[in-house]
This record gives structure tokens, C-alpha cells and sequence, in this order.
């Protein structure tokens, strides 16, 4: 069995449209690999920064009158917030969808274990073919709260 820091995938997500990045790790993890997310705050969200932060803050507004720990809770860094677009993605009632939700791991810059291993890129996630604005995840997270 692997340990925690191996990885069967090193993904730098600078550049990368999220939620693109985000279905390719969910279908690799349902698959049985162990992938690694560096740089997280570096990847993009596509739409004006306006329209996208809007929709976070409103998103943030949800909230229950009984219980604070019952109630949902709303990731602001940037690290968690991709995790948890990534678990959007799995079937996340199921043993199956929380199995695969522990294999992925994501982190805001480049840990030091990790320095010396190769980063891929997922093609189809590139954010150089977007014309229009975009927002990075780290910009979204200051903006709502996050470090």
C-alpha cells in the first residue's frame, strides 16, 4: 500500500480551469489513483470577477437558524474549496465517492515533498483558449473571506 505522500499523479493546477481539473481528478480517483493538486490557488475560474464572486457571497448566505454545527459549511481557502468542487463531482453518498474523496489531496503552493517530482498538465483544463475574463481561486478566496 502507498504511503500518503506517494502519488500516482502530480497536477499543477496554475492555468487550469477548475471545474474541467476538477471532473478529470473525480474520474481518476473513482478509478483507484492517488492524485495530488499543487498550486491550487493559481487555478481559474471562468466569467467576470464581478459575476463569479456574487455568486459565492450568495452561496455564503446559506445557512440554517438551528444548529451552527449542524448547519452547511462554506470553504474559503483555496486549497479546500477546489477539494470541495472535487467532491462535488463524486458520489459522495456512497462508500464508493468518500473511498476515492480520500485519495485526492490538494495544496496552495508547492510543498517541499513534492519539489523534486514532475508536475502534470491536463490538457483539456487549459484556461489559454478562454478569450473572456476569469477569476483565480486564490483572488475568490481573499475576496470571500479566505487567506
Amino acid at each position: 500500500m502507498k504511503s500518503q505522500m506517494e502519488s500516482d499523479l502530480l497536477i499543477d493546477a496554475s492555468n487550469l480551469i477548475v471545474g474541467r481539473m476538477a471532473s478529470y481528478v473525480a474520474k481518476r480517483a473513482l478509478e483507484g489513483t492517488r492524485d495530488v493538486i499543487v498550486n491550487a490557488e493559481r487555478a481559474v475560474i471562468s466569467g467576470s470577477k464581478a459575476n463569479v464572486v456574487s455568486e459565492v457571497k450568495l452561496r455564503l448566505r446559506t445557512r440554517t437558524l438551528g444548529s451552527l454545527k449542524e448547519g452547511p459549511t462554506h470553504p474559503r481557502r483555496p486549497d479546500t474549496y477546489v477539494r470541495r468542487i472535487i467532491r462535488g463531482m463524486l458520489p459522495w453518498d456512497r462508500p464508493k465517492g468518500k473511498i476515492a474523496y480520500k485519495r485526492v489531496r490538494v495544496y496552495i503552493g508547492l510543498p517541499d515533498a513534492f519539489k523534486e517530482k514532475i508536475t502534470v498538465r491536463v490538457p483539456k483544463a487549459e484556461a489559454s483558449g478562454l478569450r473572456g475574463s476569469y477569476v483565480t481561486v486564490g483572488d475568490l478566496s481573499r475576496e470571500i473571506g479566505g487567506t
